[in-house]
């Protein structure tokens, strides 16, 4: 709906205070997007890519030398920039993808998941350069499902579950939600589902999932819950391996709103 890709139910969208539905050519001049799949012509190399979207954007000449050099240096590219860009891994085409949304200077850029199956110094590339842009003045919207992303990049943080907004706010308020609970992470061999089902039953424990091998529990006031978590797990048949109390975080947050772990 911001990049007037769909048209919104009710209510309005403005980018630097201009509404995209009446005006939606001058607002979508000031905005940067950056699709979640690769936008980018592979039998071209990465400069010439960036030259092409430039004219789409209206640049030309000297300025739009000077913006294709400087987006590339943004990304970590110049040294690769006259080869194919089917010749890239896919963490240079995510970098070259973002560049491309900056050519033009926009007032709002629109990063959609941006670091999915990149490997770590790509992502953690990508991480640094949006940081720079968030400094800088950029204002930068990021979807994304790594929370540790947008607990490290975002001043504001919208928590969406089935299409509708949960909550919104700083990490801290969000985390305020949480009132005092406590996640628990349980290792333990034997059936773990099983575990799972006995454990919601526990005074004091209020949300329980599987993941990864091990029990998740949201809980209230870990210290005086655990015992009682611990002698179920044990009646249960499964014996502990490992117990991780977590201070509250995103990821806690979001499964206590949801009642569902990340990517269910």
């Amino acid at each position: 709906m911001i990049c007037g890709l769909l048209r919104a139910d009710g209510g309005d969208v403005q980018v630097a205070g201009i509404p995209v539905e009446e005006r939606p050519l001058e607002a979508k001049a000031r905005i940067g997007y950056v699709p979640q799949e690769i936008a980018l012509y592979p039998d071209l190399t990465g400069r010439e890519n960036l030259h092409f979207f430039g004219r789409l954007y209206g640049l030309r000449t000297s300025r739009l030398t000077e913006r294709v050099g400087a987006c590339l240096d943004l990304v970590g590219l110049t040294d690769r920039a006259d080869d194919r860009v089917d010749k890239y891994s896919g963490g240079m085409q995510r970098r070259l993808n973002i560049a491309a949304g900056l050519l033009h200077q926009p007032r709002l850029l629109v990063l959609d998941e941006p670091t999915v199956g990149v490997d770590p110094q790509s992502r953690n590339a990508i991480l640094e350069s949006v940081e720079a842009l968030g400094t800088e003045g950029l204002a930068v919207l990021y979807t994304t499902h790594y929370m540790e992303e947008a607990q490290r990049l975002c001043d504001r943080i919208g928590i969406l579950d089935e299409g509708k907004l949960v909550a919104e706010g700083t990490r801290a308020e969000l985390v305020a939600l949480m009132g005092g609970r406590d996640r628990v992470r349980l290792s333990a061999d034997g059936d773990l589902d099983a575990v799972a089902a006995t454990l919601r039953g526990v005074d004091g424990v209020e949300q329980v999932t599987t993941a990864d091998g091990t029990v998740e529990l949201t809980v209230r006031e870990a210290r005086q819950v655990l015992p009682r978590v611990f002698a179920t797990t044990a009646a249960s048949g499964a014996v502990l391996t490992g117990v991780d109390v977590v201070e509250p975080d995103l990821e806690a947050v979001f499964l206590h709103l949801t009642g569902k772990a990340l990517r269910d």
